[in-house]
């Protein structure tokens, strides 16, 4: 499996690419190729021309969460009608209208658009997407530190709700040496990623987890999510897009962690 971070916070020093506050991975599995979110803007299309990836060849676009630094991408892919019969596949909360204060913060195009433009499947169980990767649906809580807190609110048939992003999900893939998990901003806990992961492959070996951990500050939270990771024996941390330098700094203490970037390429 090959993955390219091709939308992200951070840049790498003298490569000479794009990033924005956002989050886009292309993914190849086998035949299957995979885009995990697609960025704020129409800076993955830009950033895709520049690593020579075809998007007209991708497969499949999984929707990690409805947040538009996740799915703004959607409306400039669909636009420039780069390929009509690709599949999108989220959790049926994704496309729901989502706002924080006077400000829109969800995906640019709802459920019913999408499905005249696409394969649209949603879904809060875990759908095998390709030979070797697994979208998780709805990420249950599994342990007692990782409390979901509202982000804004969302609507639904003309009622609003405190958003507790019910709708975040990651991507895990299963490789003969254990579990490599993908995550866009682990909304729902990074810890209750890994340990739903765990039991949908029904393997306990995690080798690494790359996307953002929806970390910023120290706390008793990532006292113990440190814990967790420690005693999990996870090998490569790549903690990006919304973990702040002072909570990698204190990860980084206890577990080596890697740098990201857009460019980097991973193969697993």
């Amino acid at each position: 499996m090959k993955l390219k971070v091709v939308v992200d916070n951070n840049t790498y020093i003298d490569q000479y690419y794009y990033g924005e506050p956002a989050v886009c991975y292309y993914i190849e599995d086998d035949d299957a190729k995979i885009l995990l979110d697609v960025g704020y803007s129409d800076l993955f299309i830009k950033n895709s021309v520049a690593f020579g990836i075809d998007l007209s060849r991708v497969n499949i676009i999984a929707i990690s969460h409805g947040h538009n630094d996740h799915t703004g991408g959607l409306a400039y892919y669909f636009s420039n009608k780069i390929k009509k019969d690709v599949t999108v596949i989220a959790h049926p909360n994704a496309f729901d209208e989502k706002s924080l204060g006077e400000m829109k913060i969800s995906s640019p195009i709802g459920k019913d658009s999408l499905a005249q433009n696409c394969n649209l499947k949603l879904s809060a169980k875990p759908v095998r997407i390709s030979k070797n990767i697994t979208f998780l649906g709805q990420i249950p809580q599994l342990n007692d530190f990782e409390n979901r807190s509202p982000i804004g609110t969302t609507s639904l048939n003309s009622k609003t709700y405190d958003d507790y992003v019910m709708d975040d999900s990651a991507l895990v893939y299963q490789g003969k040496d254990g579990l490599h998990i993908i995550t866009g901003c682990s909304h729902s806990g990074i810890c209750n990623i890994i340990e739903y992961a765990k039991q949908v492959c029904n393997d306990d070996k995690v080798i690494s987890i790359i996307g953002g951990f929806h970390l910023f500050q120290q706390s008793e939270r990532l006292d113990e999510t440190i814990a967790y990771l420690k005693k999990n024996r996870i090998k490569e941390l790549y903690p990006c897009h919304c973990t702040s330098f002072s909570v990698r700094a204190e990860i980084h203490k206890f577990i080596p962690i890697k740098e990201v970037g857009v460019g980097l390429e991973l193969h697993w």
